[in-house]
């Protein structure tokens, strides 16, 4: 998160982005106050003000610290991030970085909803999107770092695995 923090166009929204609460909110330390937006749980507006951000030029890393939380905003990104470049016949190539897990097991297990894997089930609704497990810690940082210097205005979903954090 540091690399994509050094980049002028980027900011980070969510929640526990600013304030403690989530295993990610750790990795945003080293990241400028001021390139932080704190959010309340208000997962459609986050997408929808991800995808306003993208179109006013910057390059937005919206966190969703697990998929469970992202159901709640699939309208904006199935409708309007998916197909924005369809719809406005490619004038609006928007580029944003969406950050989430697959929820930890271990040590303490959340429950069904807070563990969900819809990465194939979104690959399925959003094609115009590059979704990418991370299930090697090995390909981590390029992947993010191809997401952030893509060229050709897609947008990326990183999937992260949220047991990876105590254990790889």
């Amino acid at each position: 998160m540091t690399y994509l923090g050094l980049h002028p166009k980027t900011l980070f929204i969510g929640q526990a982005v600013a304030y403690k609460g989530t295993a990610m909110t750790n990795t945003l330390v080293e990241i400028k106050k001021n390139k932080l937006l704190e959010l309340p749980v208000a997962e459609e507006m986050q997408m929808g003000m991800t995808l306003g951000l993208a179109l006013n030029g910057y390059v937005p890393v919206s966190i969703f610290p697990r998929w469970n939380f992202i159901m709640c905003a699939m309208n904006q990104l199935v409708n309007h991030i998916d197909k924005i470049s369809l719809m406005s016949k490619n004038e609006f190539k928007t580029k944003m970085i969406i950050r989430t897990s697959i929820g930890s097991k271990r040590p303490l297990h959340p429950h069904c909803q807070h563990i969900g894997d819809f990465t194939f089930a979104v690959k399925k609704m959003c094609p115009n999107l590059d979704i990418i497990r991370l299930d090697d810690p090995n390909i981590i940082f390029s992947s993010y770092k191809k997401a952030l210097n893509r060229k050709d205005g897609k947008s990326t979903i990183l999937v992260e695995y949220g047991d990876y954090y105590n254990e790889k």
